[in-house]
């Protein structure tokens, strides 16, 4: 496990295989990464659904509203949906689309993120400057690397519970 340097900045998703440490930027994207600890705080990611997964590219999840049916889930709602909170603006930066790094999913709106990220398998440089990039992995990519592929995946896998470092 990673050394954590700021908790209250600091995300523990814990996945199948083990605890993905994500620290959270929040001298570039301060209402991202706010929105982010709210969900947690909340319990609004515990249980929801890695919907989109693309080999070699990256692991979508964060569809609070359709991607935390236990039963009957319905994988094609799973990608379409946000949080009950307003969606943000777009917090571009200098930042690169590093592997490991969380970005801010969204649709053709730059300005319509709400709930869903994404975690960069590789370097995605052509991403730059197109989605707000609010956080990085720093221990637990090989959880990352484990998740299941698909677009959605027939058995997908799930944040089994998400919080911030202080209140852990």
């Amino acid at each position: 496990m990673a050394e954590i340097k700021d908790p209250e900045n600091t995300i523990l998703m814990e996945l199948k295989d083990g605890t993905v440490t994500i620290e959270l930027l929040p001298e570039v994207a301060p209402q991202h990464v706010e929105r982010m600890k709210e969900l947690a705080r909340s319990g609004a990611y515990d249980n929801v659904c890695f919907h989109r997964v693309i080999d070699g590219f990256m692991a979508q999840t964060g569809d609070v509203k359709n991607g935390n049916m236990a039963d009957g889930f319905n994988l094609r709602m799973a990608g379409t949906g946000g949080s009950e909170h307003p969606d943000l603006p777009a917090e571009f930066s200098k930042l690169p689309h590093d592997r490991g790094t969380l970005g801010a999913a969204r649709s053709a709106n730059p300005n319509s993120a709400n709930s869903q990220f994404f975690i960069n398998f590789k370097d995605n440089h052509f991403l730059n400057g197109q989605y707000t990039v609010y956080g990085r992995v720093v221990s637990g990519m090989e959880h990352v690397d484990a998740i299941t592929r698909g677009e959605p995946p027939a058995e997908p896998d799930r944040m089994i519970s998400v919080k911030v470092a202080t209140d852990a």
